[in-house]
């Protein structure tokens, strides 16, 4: 079971492929987890491809990031940024270019500062198994792991899974993002949803459908304080991580 400890809990958000939305995931769940009165962190690794800032509108404030802070350029806490609004949700920055990604070490080495300041800490990952997927799940204690209903997702999803084996991160769990019931079955690639999840090999903790609002939202830089009927999809998830047993809605 996938229980919620007394403790930080450090969750790295993975994807086998580009293009899942699992950036966007993250950011959801991290509002989710805010509003139910937890204090959040989001350390975005995607460097080069930064995009939580921008989806937690933050971005017009940001003067440093995580390679700031490792460099010694900065203190951790300068890196660290609010969102605006009441929640007790925060974020740093992965670095603008890709030549300046933090090794899985110094990656570490921060989680280890700042984990007893949060409820939860989130890590954005880069897509795939490089060495910024490395960095970002390193410090990780569970993984979510993102994918679209689609063959060459579901391969990525298996890569992924067993790269976080490698680890020894035994605690993963699946969120099928962007669903359309209707494309599914329209498509035929899959004969329901028990064989996507079987394919993937790991266990479901979310079910979130195609929503534009959600997207325009996120492009909006007011992903955090304004939502949609897809509230609910993460509220189940928040609840799922904790352990509560409430069931996964296909609409």
């Amino acid at each position: 079971m996938f229980l919620h400890k007394q403790m930080s809990e450090v969750i790295v958000i993975a994807s086998g492929k580009g293009g899942t939305g699992k950036t966007t995931v993250c950011a959801g769940l991290a509002a989710a987890l805010a509003k139910a009165n937890y204090k959040v962190l989001i350390i975005d690794c995607d460097s080069g491809m930064r995009g939580v800032d921008l989806m937690l509108g933050i971005s017009d404030r940001l003067v440093y990031d995580i390679s700031d802070v490792v460099s010694g350029a900065c203190e951790y806490s300068d890196a660290l940024y609010k969102v605006d609004g009441e929640l007790e949700l925060y974020s740093v920055a992965a670095p603008l270019y890709a030549d300046d990604e933090v090794s899985p070490s110094l990656i570490k080495q921060f989680v280890e500062r700042v984990r007893n300041e949060f409820d939860y800490i989130l890590i954005d990952s880069p897509a795939g198994t490089g060495s910024g997927f490395y960095a970002a799940a390193i410090a990780a204690d569970r993984a979510l792991v993102v994918i679209n209903t689609e063959p060459i997702s579901i391969r990525g999803c298996k890569n992924i899974g067993a790269r976080l084996r490698e680890l020894n991160i035994s605690d993963s769990r699946l969120i099928i993002n962007r669903f359309d019931k209707d494309r599914f079955f329209e498509m035929g690639l899959y004969r329901d949803l028990d064989e996507v999840i079987d394919e993937a090999g790991m266990r479901l903790i979310g079910l979130i459908p195609e929503d534009v609002r959600v997207i325009a939202l996120s492009q909006r830089g007011a992903l955090a304080n304004n939502w949609s009927q897809s509230s609910v999809i993460f509220d189940t998830i928040v609840k799922r991580l904790q352990g509560v047993d409430v069931p996964i809605v296909v609409r």
